[in-house]
């Protein structure tokens, strides 16, 4: 059969594609808990872990031309898509943000964080490196080639930046439900319902709108995505923020978003959205 015998599926349908996948690992994983076999859950974790970028790969080899494949590949590897400054802006926000955060807090007599994860690097500062690939891998890598590296481009075909985003945010939101219910997650130590939770769950969509407006300045770079997301991960690994300060944290990035969103104008959806000539490969 070619691959012209198959239809593409609508952005609709290719994200509830990923949360049915995942999910259909992952819920099992959840209700198997502490109950059930360990090694189980664990297989169906892991599994859960690999569909978003299982159902891009499929997706893209039954429903696109191998022009559209190579440059998907192509922005997951090509540095060069990525300019200077967008590397400074895509390697440093996070810390930044976080920082902030924490500096507000101190000031107003609280204890910013704790920096003990990150201190225990301090004798031996390369160990940093194999922890920053392994948060790289179980991550960000698989997750963006989901949703930048092929639903991203897919959303803004129909929508706009800013519109793409929040479907997008929302969709990533609902995507990490189950990791509050499987035993051992980083999800499920914060607690399913608790102020943890909710302080977790709302800075996605915030997120979301700064790796659109990176991903779309970096000429689609799914490398960017996949840098910024672990920068992310990373700097919450190695920090951990006081209640007050991780309040902060989340006020920071909402309103580094609505800058974003405020600054974009229909000259910058042009210049940049994957409609553009920013597209050609």
């Amino acid at each position: 059969m070619s691959r012209s015998s198959f239809t593409r599926p609508t952005p609709g349908m290719f994200l509830a594609l990923v949360i049915g996948a995942t999910w259909l690992c992952w819920v099992p994983a959840a209700l198997i808990g502490g109950t059930g076999p360990a090694w189980l859950a664990n297989v169906l974790y892991y599994l859960g872990g690999v569909m978003p970028p299982a159902a891009a790969i499929i997706v893209l080899y039954t429903c696109h031309s191998p022009d559209r494949q190579r440059d998907f590949w192509r922005r997951l590897v090509d540095g060069k898509l990525i300019h200077g400054r967008w590397y400074v802006i895509t390697l440093l926000t996070v810390p930044t943000l976080t920082s902030l955060a924490a500096l507000l807090d101190i000031f107003l007599g609280g204890g910013g964080g704790a920096p003990e994860a990150l201190l225990r690097f301090l004798p031996c500062p390369l160990a940093v490196v194999p922890f920053a690939l392994l948060t790289l891998v179980v991550g960000p890598l698989p997750e963006e080639l989901a949703w930048r590296g092929y639903g991203l481009d897919r959303l803004q075909e129909r929508l706009s930046p800013l519109a793409s985003s929040l479907v997008l945010g929302a969709v990533w939101t609902l995507w990490h439900i189950p990791l509050f219910g499987i035993p051992g997650t980083y999800q499920q130590g914060l607690g399913l319902g608790t102020r943890a939770f909710w302080l977790y769950q709302l800075d996605k969509i915030p997120q979301s709108i700064l790796l659109t407006w990176i991903y779309n300045n970096t000429r689609r770079s799914t490398l960017s995505a996949v840098l910024f997301h672990t920068t992310i991960n990373l700097v919450g690994e190695l920090f951990e923020l006081e209640p007050r300060a991780e309040v902060f944290y989340i006020a920071l990035w909402s309103i580094a978003a609505g800058l974003v969103a405020a600054l974009w104008s229909a000259r910058d959806v042009e210049a940049t959205g994957p409609s553009s000539s920013s597209r050609r490969a």
